[in-house]
């Protein structure tokens, strides 16, 4: 373990055969393009091969005073269009690469947002956020670049050493015994560089995670005067990243060095050896120039090769951390599915001996929950803190799945329900009421992208964000800031319940939906809430008494059970519990 607490084990990979068949996977919408990118690139390969023999036939002509215009001309000729059509072909595949990039980030972040909450739980969003950002870019280069630098390479590798054959196999074995010696070195290489590309895309997650930490609380980063020590994290990760990079550069040093020094030598023993064979007759002269520019040409072949080999180490990394996201469990909704017309009429909901446990290593949430809520009318849920209250909400969206039991929504298992259906017949107002980033209509709009003009202005009035729209610069297109940063928490509570108001649900879910808000704000929205109730089922956490004693029933919550459902009137007579939240937590009315 080194000082910034990262392991020197190395970082699991995937197998190989794993590893191909997800690169694959990217690559095949793309490869007729590619194949069209590697024929242009294989054209300009040999065009290249061409120019060592036209040199050739020009060093035979001068030492015969022939014209040589032609062999010039053709030899230009040869550069040209050669050149050209390279760059035509690298521009084709740099562009099918970003289209790989593209379409590799689409499908993960269409993914990411489908997880089920137990994962998002365990995973930091930060990372799946490097995921999506800084993996997938690995992705350009590997699955176009190398795959066809490796297989353009390959074959201008091979068409060049049987065209050196030809001309004196002595050289060639020569060049071949340099090139084998110091390419076994190469070989040895290629892991280290994918394992520190690997650890230096987990630093670069790490980078993500603390900031995604700091820029969340940003507010409270700074009350608690922590901005120092919130950059030393940041640093520390950063320093991490930069010293795993660096190891990385230094062996992709030693890879490319390798294949320079393997020219340099070769050339120096073709040049020795050669002259030799020139001087004793073996050879002619243009001969060995044109095997000594068959050896400068061998570099580029040599130099693709090795470029995929490194590209692939690094591809292979962040596929592995690709395909570990892929594999996150997810909802079943897909984007085929569609909300089907729901009935006007409001939802029942009922528990049947529910038991949930958020983990395995977790005590129980709820222990044996039952209880049932007919269609319409307000149902409280109050108890201790931790008694399993929001839990219950999270059962009924789904977000996570009873251990034991039923959850029943118009009496059908919430499992049995197509997941969008059943979504759609609720709105939800969170306890924190969060905002998005935006403008005040985005969010509003944001569960019912097709409200009109007027449903938001009736709804605006309902919420008392009427006056709020007014004072706004902008009305209902102001910025609202990060995580609703401008607006109080107050007017994010409203925003969240205008919100759900105006998805028009079957059935209302509000979590501590007005505790920011102040007296004469909540009494509107309790009016307001009381009134939806009268046509929608409406399900309440609560802890102001002024909230519970409008229920049509309270169900109280202990210790993840249901000890007693009611009215305000029977629970305060007949259960003690009851009795003391109402004395003690509800203070903001007397209990009468």
């Amino acid at each position: 373990m080194d000082s910034t607490g990262t392991s020197d084990q190395p970082p699991p990979r995937l197998p190989a055969r794993e590893t191909w068949r997800a690169l694959y996977a990217h690559f095949r919408p793309h490869r007729w393009t590619v194949a069209l990118g590697a024929s242009l690139a294989l054209v300009g390969t040999v065009a290249g091969l061409a120019q060592p023999l036209a040199a050739k036939s020009l060093v035979d002509r001068l030492g015969e005073d022939q014209s040589i215009t032609g062999v010039l001309i053709l030899l230009t000729a040869l550069v040209l269009v050669g050149t050209a059509i390279e760059a035509v072909g690298a521009y084709i595949l740099e562009r099918t690469a970003e289209s790989v990039v593209l379409a590799a980030r689409r499908s993960l972040i269409g993914r990411l947002l489908r997880l089920r909450l137990t994962e998002m739980d365990r995973t930091q969003p930060g990372d799946l956020m490097s995921r999506v950002t800084s993996d997938t870019t690995l992705l350009r280069a590997v699955t176009t670049q190398s795959i066809v630098s490796a297989a353009t390479g390959g074959l201008a590798f091979v068409a060049t050493i049987v065209l050196m054959a030809v001309m004196d196999p002595v050289l060639l074995g020569v060049t071949l015994g340099v090139i084998v010696l110091i390419g076994s070195c190469v070989a040895v290489v290629m892991p280290k560089i994918a394992r520190s590309t690997q650890r230096a895309q987990e630093a670069v997650a790490e980078i993500s995670t603390v900031l995604e930490r700091a820029f969340g609380a940003f507010r409270t980063v700074k009350a608690s005067g922590a901005e120092e020590r919130e950059t030393a994290v940041v640093a520390a990760a950063a320093t991490e990243a930069w010293r795993h990079g660096v190891r990385s550069a230094k062996w992709q040093s030693v890879a490319w060095s390798s294949v320079g020094l393997a020219v340099q030598v070769s050339f120096l023993a073709v040049l020795g050896i050669g002259g030799a064979r020139v001087a004793s007759g073996a050879i002619s002269i243009s001969t060995l120039v044109a095997f000594l520019l068959f050896l400068f040409y061998l570099i580029d072949p040599v130099s693709r090769m090795v470029e995929a080999a490194t590209q692939y180490q690094q591809g292979s990394a962040a596929i592995a951390r690709i395909v570990e996201a892929e594999r996150l469990q997810t909802e079943e909704l897909t984007t085929d599915e569609r909300p089907s017309a729901q009935p006007p009429s409001p939802a029942s909901v009922a528990f049947e001996e529910v038991t949930f446990s958020y983990r395995d290593d977790l005590p129980p949430v709820h222990q044996g929950v039952s209880f049932q809520i007919p269609g319409a009318g307000m149902t409280a849920f109050v108890g201790p803190s931790g008694a399993g209250k929001t839990t219950v909400f999270a059962l009924i969206e789904r977000f996570y799945e009873a251990t034991g039991g039923r959850v029943l929504v118009d009496g059908k298992d919430v499992r049995g329900w197509p997941l969008a259906e059943l979504r759609a017949a609720m709105g939800y107002v969170e306890q924190d009421a969060p905002v998005l980033a935006g403008t005040l209509r985005e969010n509003l709009v944001f569960a019912a992208p097709d409200a009109t003009d007027e449903q938001i202005t009736e709804v605006l009035v309902k919420a008392r964000l009427d006056t709020l729209v007014e004072r706004l610069p902008d009305g209902l297109n102001t910025v609202v800031g990060h995580r609703g940063s401008k607006l109080s928490g107050g007017e994010r509570q409203r925003v969240a319940i205008a919100r759900a108001l105006l998805r028009k649900p079957r059935l209302l879910l509000m979590d501590e939906a007005t505790s920011q808000l102040d007296a004469v704000n909540e009494m509107a929205l309790r009016d307001v809430v009381a009134e939806v109730s009268k046509e929608v089922t409406v399900l309440v956490v609560a802890h102001r008494l002024s909230t519970v004693t409008l229920a049509d029933r309270i169900v109280v919550m202990d210790a993840g059970k249901v000890r007693a459902v009611g009215t305000h009137a029977e629970l305060v007579a007949g259960d003690p519990l009851y009795g003391e939240l109402a004395a003690t937590q509800f203070l903001s009315h007397r209990t009468g």
